[in-house]
């Protein structure tokens, strides 16, 4: 079973975790809500010696973070707007490596749009990679005031890093098929914050749902493997959502499974949140094979993927011998 306790909060859910430290803040009314918990992790990965503090090629995580929370709140009030409004301009963006058509619509478009040139604006300096494309012409003036909230000065010291050591991984809307069914439980949009590839800020927003998450102190036990939990929501391409449903999430349509695996190629941005989350609370997200996914390179995750918490992660993957096969299909 995953960890006991989630109560779930009025506009939406930010999880992350930062550096030694896994946290989770709850959104409402377009922010942050002040209860939290916290989870220790290992420091980001090592690659290099920290840049002087205060020089231009450094990057403060704590700012890192306190911006990628409002990017994906940003990006959600796009989301909300457009479907709401009912004009999502729907098309076919292509189709996918097994063949399944990829939909776009304006809410992915102006939603990429308000957190891209939020982090960009923020952050010129770091690796920004999206799951839609920017136009380079289009200079939306924005600007961030460098403001962190009270919760997380109050929980999280500065910690600078080279800023070519970090990159940043950008779903501004993650479900768009599920989007334009107008099924809203399942969308999410999700900004990941990797150092050296090793994602160390997860951030995975529902700007949909009316209730808020706050998790207590948790930490992991290994039990027994459990059988797969298989629901029809969880055949869908909806990685945000599926992560979610490895938690205890007491809310009425977030459904549950015990293991998420994925057996086919995936992208990046699909899954780095999901990834930091789960290292924040001690679950794990690997390749089938059981190798950690590097995000950095490419936007691509070839060897499938594996998700558990408060499971044998290990034995989870000696029970999964012939899937790796399909994942590079």
């Amino acid at each position: 079973m995953a960890p006991m306790g989630i109560r779930l909060s009025p506009l939406g859910m930010a999880v992350f975790c930062l550096l030694g430290l896994g946290v989770l803040y709850h959104l409402y009314s377009g922010f942050l809500a002040g209860r939290f918990a916290f989870f220790m992790l290992s420091e980001p990965a090592a690659g290099g010696p920290e840049g002087p503090r205060g020089s231009a090629a450094a990057v403060d995580l704590r700012e890192l973070l306190a911006v990628s929370v409002l990017a994906a709140v940003r990006g959600g009030e796009e989301v909300r707007r457009v479907r709401e409004g009912n004009v999502l301009n729907e098309k076919a963006k292509g189709k996918t490596r097994e063949g399944a058509e990829e939909k776009l619509t304006s809410g992915d478009l102006l939603s990429n749009r308000r957190m891209y040139h939020l982090l960009r604006a923020a952050f010129p300096t770091v690796q920004i990679n999206s799951e839609e494309r920017v136009d380079t012409a289009d200079q939306e003036p924005v600007s961030w005031d460098r403001s962190i909230p009270e919760e997380i000065k109050e929980k999280i010291q500065p910690k600078e890093v080279p800023a070519e050591s970090v990159t940043v991984w950008i779903d501004p809307l993650d479900a768009t098929q599920e989007y334009t069914e107008d099924l809203r439980q399942y969308v999410t949009t999700m900004v990941c914050v990797a150092v050296n590839g090793k994602p160390v800020i997860g951030v995975i927003h529902k700007p949909f749902s009316i209730l808020m998450a706050t998790v207590p102190m948790y930490q992991a036990r290994l039990s027994k493997v459990a059988l797969l939990s298989i629901r029809h929501a969880l055949l869908r391409h909806i990685p945000g959502y599926k992560v979610l449903a490895l938690l205890d999430v007491a809310e009425k349509n977030q459904e549950q499974a015990d293991v998420y695996i994925h057996v086919t190629y995936i992208k990046k941005w699909d899954i780095c949140a999901g990834n930091a989350v789960l290292r924040a609370l001690g679950g794990h997200m690997t390749t089938l094979m059981g190798e950690e996914i590097s995000y950095t390179g490419s936007d691509g995750n070839e060897g499938g993927l594996i998700a558990s918490i408060n499971m044998d992660h290990k034995a989870l993957i000696e029970k999964l011998p012939d899937l790796e096969k399909t994942s590079h299909k």
